[in-house]
């Protein structure tokens, strides 16, 4: 570890918290503010795309909102899935490649419809230029503007007075959609898009380039339209890739600011939401809170995984062997050199704290601590930040669990910002709490004991189920990285995969979006002597105790069979040969 990496990390956190607050005043204005951005070009543009949407932007209530989501992305994904089949007999494919593989396309679409991304298959070899912009691309947009949309109705329900002239509703799912596509997602992806470009990421429509290396050989170089892909996949916690190296690819992230930006791309909404609901709350504080509980979990995260890779596994213990950015004996397989240690430490933590699977090294080749960090973030349940809108609500869920449990502890009613948190709550946010683990580790035992699903992995023992863990990790926390060692492409995992997406998409959205509308009705009592502040360090405190009790002690069983006993047997194995 050295003063270079943490001040790589100490440079990034800095720039996410500077545009916190000003980002989210943004967002505020645009989701609550009585004008828009620009309000004389992009209003009449709003009311002509509701028009055509069949809708007036009427308040829906909850039942209606999530009717809307749910109807949006079925039709979504069938269109995706039609077009990843057809796409050799469709314009765009200049290096005339086949159709899609059901299966792939099942998954796939799956993964893009859920905000996933997922890839099991190599995009350059794969995915014509019409399904990587067309099905691909647009999905980014729209998976990440119905989080964000979701987000908004749970806040809405949660600080609106039912009095009021918008009492009991939650807000409109086209509205939404609409305006964090129009006002949010694109101007930001075509200014980062073009800042990419600037730098050296590809962005064109040409075909393939055979060139002749140094050595005399010859090598297809693939291109494509990359920069703009890159951008919203990155501010969308999209995560994939272009390329099937992601991140770590020179076409993809060229130089030492193109990987800086696209790590503050990746937390910049996220973080700036949280400043949006203290804003909604009436106390930018409730906001800051968020963030802090969010910023500390990061915080350990991020020191736990650089620490592990900086020393290096049980093999390497002793060498004295200068990395590339200076730490001795530090675990540089499966990094990409440009970047070094720290920058790939710090790039594995975000992506699987903010639900995106972009990469830019092989987890695969992480240390076995190193490899139990991603995990982790993931496994708490895309709350440290997480994706555009689903590390909000979620979060807002363990404030929920966490303001009741304090209710219990100071033995009053539980309430969160003036609003009482009674038994159907509770019975939703545990369904929400408790569809996670289901989905991962019932599905997980499956594939441990499933022939074809063993066949498929890159390794035996711990590190095998880290792989099978990994997995379905990543698709129901809706992530899309992966470990690197599990051959995904085969009907079994691409179906199971794909289901798990689905089902840690929507099966977990409709229970928020029940509790958002429940809190709708209720009245808002202004703070007395007994209320428990949430707005204060204490809560801050216990709101991060029961993210780690209720998220990662879930699967510590699972955990512990899995990276902590191959760290373990990896140095008594070291350790024998000695």
């Amino acid at each position: 570890m050295t003063a270079v990496g943490w001040l790589q990390i100490g440079l990034f956190s800095a720039l996410v918290l500077a545009l916190t607050r000003p980002l989210g005043l943004y967002l505020h204005r645009v989701f609550e503010g009585s004008t828009r951005p620009l309000a004389r070009v992009t209003v009449p543009l709003e009311r002509l795309a509701l028009r055509l949407a069949g809708s007036d932007g009427a308040e829906q209530r909850w039942q209606a909102y999530a009717g809307s989501l749910l109807a949006f992305s079925l039709l979504s994904m069938l269109v995706t899935y039609a077009l990843l089949r057809l796409q050799h007999l469709l314009p765009l494919n200049p290096q005339g490649l086949g159709p899609v593989e059901p299966a792939l396309a099942w998954n796939t679409a799956a993964s893009f419809t859920t905000n996933t991304t997922w890839q099991a298959y190599a995009g350059e070899s794969t995915m014509s230029y019409l399904s990587q912009m067309a099905a691909l691309a647009w999905h980014n947009f729209t998976s990440a503007a119905a989080g964000l949309g979701v987000a908004l109705a749970v806040a809405r329900g949660l600080t609106r007075d039912p009095a009021g002239e918008r009492g009991g509703t939650v807000g409109n799912f086209w509205l939404d959609l609409l305006r964090a596509t129009l006002f949010v997602l694109l101007p930001l992806s075509f200014v980062l898009a073009l800042v990419f470009v600037s730098q050296g990421v590809v962005q064109t429509l040409a075909g393939s380039r055979a060139v002749t290396t140094v050595e005399g050989l010859r090598q297809v170089i693939a291109l494509g339209p990359v920069a703009s892909q890159e951008a919203i996949k990155m501010l969308g916690t999209n995560g994939g890739g272009f390329f099937n190296a992601n991140s770590a690819h020179p076409f993809e992230n060229p130089t030492p600011l193109t990987n800086l930006l696209q790590l503050v791309a990746i937390f910049a909404i996220p973080a700036a939401l949280t400043h949006t609901f203290g804003r909604m709350a009436g106390g930018e504080r409730q906001g800051w809170v968020l963030f802090g509980a969010m910023g500390l979990l990061f915080l350990v995260g991020v020191t736990a995984l650089y620490h592990a890779e900086a020393q290096g596994g049980p093999a390497l213990a002793g060498l004295t062997a200068g990395a590339v950015d200076g730490s001795p004996g530090g675990n540089l397989e499966g990094k990409e050199t440009r970047f070094g240690v720290a920058a790939s430490a710090l790039f594995a933590t975000v992506t699987t704290d903010a639900s995106c699977g972009a990469t830019s090294s092989a987890h695969d080749s992480l240390t076995a601590l190193g490899g139990l960090v991603p995990l982790v973030n993931i496994q708490l349940g895309e709350v440290v930040f997480g994706g555009v809108g689903a590390g909000l609500y979620g979060m807002l869920v363990f404030v929920i669990l966490t303001v009741f449990i304090a209710g219990l502890m100071v033995g009053r009613t539980p309430e969160y910002l003036g609003k009482k948190i009674e038994a159907r709550e509770m019975k939703l946010a545990m369904l929400y709490v408790l569809v996670f683990p289901l989905c991962i580790l019932g599905l997980s035992a499956w594939a441990a004991v499933h022939p074809p699903a063993l066949a498929s992995l890159g390794s035996d023992g711990p590190h095998g189920l880290s792989e099978i863990l990994y997995a379905f990790s990543s698709a129901a926390g809706n992530n899309g990285s992966a470990f690197g060692g599990l051959s995904a492409n085969t009907p079994f995992w691409n179906v199971t995969l794909g289901a798990a997406m689905l089902v840690g998409r929507f099966f977990m959205i409709v229970p928020v979006l029940g509790i958002a509308g429940s809190m709708a009705h209720k009245k808002i009592a202004p703070p007395g002597p007994g209320t428990f502040p949430t707005d204060g360090g204490l809560f801050l405190g216990l709101l991060v105790a029961v993210v780690v009790i209720v998220g990662a002690l879930t699967f510590f069983p699972a955990l512990v069979l899995a990276p902590v006993l191959e760290h373990f047997a990896g140095g008594a194995l070291i350790a024998g040969v000695r």
